[in-house]
């Protein structure tokens, strides 16, 4: 693998995962995608096996990567990444211009669950920041020979899943041992089907790009508002995608409430309309490509509360070469991957000149 601007091409460096404990206790959450509510949707429903598998989308990613990647290392630990996919075209037509199926990684967390799996950190990835990209195969058979200044989230226009994979690992030096995607329109869904999703806001928030119009005070928001809010950057904060990352991360955390505070297993109708829209909603990896898996997964998710987490913005800064772009901190960024690769907390000083936890869009919602 090789290195980019920050020093960071360590491919022998990653993990490998020892099976987890039978009583491990992990995430809530997969990030702003809900895939933690589709996980618990799914958990219990093992009569619906074929319809739920027959709802799944997988990519395999192993297969598509090979050995160019981080060498896995056994410490207990699990990174997962997940993505919120931006395609405008079919049923997300209604969100800006229809670009034939095309689609963008508007959205990337990467989540990190500890050893023992009773904690967490995730580190969000802004859309524009700039950094190397490897080469992918692309969709048609060829292969885009990538480069040492491209932006993040162009990575999966060119390569798709396997490519974003592949740039999230050049970056880290970490192996991701899941994926997680949602569309538009799947997260819309899932949220409805949860009931909707409550949120107190310390001033009003009005944005026509993501169609969003919240009154200061409580709200329960409905699936479209949600995903107006997850969405929302040019009226929060300086009005840039590191506005719209807090935002997302103040959702994660008044989302795990909900999920915590409804009783899910305690209602089957609910459980049902969860496990049928959210695995329709999502796109995984092979390794969580069937309903069985996604159980078992599942019952890694429901121990960790929101103050068990620690959500961060992979430090940057402007892009000396582009002010509408973000490039990342060489030294505090080689801090945020160092303690992940070591399962260690991210230090407070990695984070401490970053414009992404700067942002004064952070206290808007919680």
């Amino acid at each position: 693998m090789s290195d980019d601007s920050t020093g960071r091409g360590r491919g022998a460096a990653g993990r490998r995962r020892r099976k987890p404990p039978k009583r491990r206790r992990a995430l809530a959450i997969a990030a702003w995608s809900a895939a933690g509510v589709v996980l618990l949707g799914g958990a219990g429903l093992g009569y619906f096996y074929v319809k739920f598998n027959g709802n799944l989308k997988t990519v395999d990613i192993d297969a598509a990567l090979g050995k160019d990647r981080p060498q896995d290392v056994d410490n207990g630990s699990m990174d997962i990444l997940v993505l919120g996919s931006d395609s405008r075209g079919g049923a997300n037509g209604g969100y800006g211009r229809d670009d034939d199926g095309s689609a963008r990684s508007d959205t990337a967390m990467i989540v990190h669950l500890y050893e023992g799996h009773e904690k967490a950190s995730v580190i969000s990835i802004p859309r524009d920041t700039m950094a190397p990209r490897p080469a992918c195969a692309t969709p048609g058979g060829k292969t885009d020979p990538g480069g040492r200044y491209r932006q993040f989230n162009e990575a999966y226009t060119v390569g798709g899943a396997a490519c974003a994979v592949k740039t999230v690992e050049t970056m880290s030096g970490i192996r991701m041992d899941h994926y997680l995607e949602v569309d538009f329109t799947g997260f819309k869904k899932i949220i409805d089907d949860l009931g909707g999703v409550e949120v107190t806001t310390s001033k009003p928030i009005k944005d026509d790009a993501s169609h969003l119009d919240l009154a200061a005070g409580t709200n329960q928001l409905n699936g479209e508002q949600a995903l107006g809010l997850v969405r929302t950057r040019k009226s929060v904060g300086d009005g840039s995608d590191l506005g719209r990352i807090q935002l997302q991360q103040a959702f994660i955390k008044a989302l795990i409430k909900q999920v915590k505070g409804i009783g899910l297993f305690d209602n089957p109708k609910k459980l049902l309309a969860l496990a049928d829209s959210g695995t329709k909603a999502i796109t995984t990896d092979k390794g969580l490509g069937d309903v069985k898996s996604l159980m078992g997964f599942a019952q890694g998710l429901k121990g960790i509360d929101a103050q068990d987490m620690q959500m961060i913005t992979l430090p940057v800064t402007t892009d000396p070469r582009d002010r509408d772009r973000v490039a990342p901190l060489a030294k505090e960024s080689k801090q945020v991957w160092d303690a992940l690769l070591a399962d260690q907390p991210i230090p407070a000083e990695a984070t401490a000149n970053s414009m992404g936890d700067k942002s004064t869009a952070g206290g808007i919602v919680r």
